[in-house]
């Protein structure tokens, strides 16, 4: 009897023991805060819903292939294929010896043009001087001869002025220089090469802007006016989507397409470098606030329902928090494009289209693109 109450003496101090080591320990931290990438969709048009996106290539704002004006040997080629150029910057040179003599000539034939002329005058001048005081002493015959001279001096003036200016221009054409900013592309000649006038020697394009051509059918055509948070996503760059806007847009279908041509411009990321030929896809949402609640459409994968069945609900987005919450929503009947919702949505809002099995109320979360993978 002894022996166990001293055992149970011993399992009551272990416990004690226990309890005070347990309340001594620090508090565990709070798990992190989850912050879940969700896809989303800004409700818009029913049509841009069905998962529409339409594709182009992209181009360079401005683009040009640069050529020498005229024929010679290229002597100096200090630009290479991808560098970066500023308006201005010499790109190549010509051979400039036989231009420095044409120059040459044309400066020592315009020194004696100019004399001729200084003498021409100074002649004409002196027996329109002396006709003046003294008729009888110079004929006219005389004045209209010297009068010829000084025309003809002043005339051959002019023409070895103007061959200087052709030898000058001529000079400067050895030297191609880049007409705006831009990156060298493309290279298509090699130094010490004959040159002709007007062949390519280098390709410049300046990509600080990016255009794009998409096309439109003409059954869609008419919400281009509606379209909001138009951007671009390209297959070089999947994960980074670039914003643009509308710059031009075509005034006549396509006879074979049945397409409206729209160009859009945009301005690449910082370290991003979307170069002339890269492939795309642009995607916008079309927002028109006097549409009723009931043409509003949404993917199937977008709603989730009660325990019991008898309320639908969304995840719609809080984009001032950056979290999801239960939204509840009026449905309709089911259509090609999606789930027809007949209240409880508006044109602009934003929900999550995937994952919604997942996500908890209140849930941080950050917007995928619209057709990210």
């Amino acid at each position: 009897m002894i022996k166990i109450h001293n055992k149970k003496k011993q399992l009551l101090a272990l416990a004690v023991l226990l309890t005070l080591l347990s309340a001594c320990q620090p508090a565990q931290p709070e798990a992190e805060k989850i912050v879940r990438p969700i896809k989303a969709l800004t409700i818009g048009d029913a049509d841009i819903l069905a998962g529409k996106d339409f594709p182009g290539v992209a181009k360079a704002t401005q683009e040009v292939d640069l050529s020498f004006r005229i024929a010679g040997v290229l002597a100096k080629m200090p630009i290479k294929v991808g560098q970066k150029v500023r308006l201005g910057d010499e790109l190549a040179h010509l051979d400039p010896r036989d231009f420095e003599v044409e120059l040459a000539n044309a400066r020592a034939s315009i020194a004696s043009a100019k004399a001729q002329l200084a003498n021409a005058t100074v002649e004409y001048q002196r027996v329109v001087k002396v006709q003046k005081n003294n008729p009888d002493v110079v004929s006219k015959s005389t004045v209209d001869l010297l009068l010829a001279n000084f025309a003809q001096a002043k005339a051959a003036y002019a023409s070895s002025q103007a061959l200087m200016d052709a030898a000058k221009d001529r000079l400067s054409y050895a030297t191609l220089k880049a007409p705006f900013d831009g990156i060298i592309v493309r290279r298509y000649i090699e130094n010490f090469q004959d040159v002709i006038p007007n062949k390519a020697v280098f390709r410049l394009v300046n990509i600080s802007k990016i255009e794009m051509d998409i096309h439109i059918p003409e059954n869609l055509i008419s919400n281009l006016p509606y379209v909001r948070n138009i951007r671009v996503i390209f297959e070089s760059f999947p994960e980074i989507t670039i914003p643009a806007e509308i710059k031009e847009v075509s005034n006549e279908a396509s006879l074979s397409t049945r397409t409206y041509q729209v160009r859009l411009i945009m301005t690449p990321p910082n370290g991003i470098k979307v170069l002339p030929g890269m492939t795309g896809r642009a995607y916008g949402d079309v927002i028109k606030d006097n549409i009723k609640a009931s043409n509003i459409i949404i993917p199937v994968s977008a709603v989730f329902s009660s325990s019991d069945a008898k309320s639908t609900y969304v995840w719609k987005y809080n984009a001032k928090l950056q979290t999801v919450n239960k939204h509840k929503i009026g449905k309709g009947v089911l259509v090609d494009q999606g789930l027809v919702i007949t209240k409880g949505l508006h044109y602009g809002d934003i929900i999550a289209i995937a994952g919604i099995h997942i996500l908890t109320e209140g849930q941080a979360v950050t917007l995928l693109a619209n057709g990210s993978k």
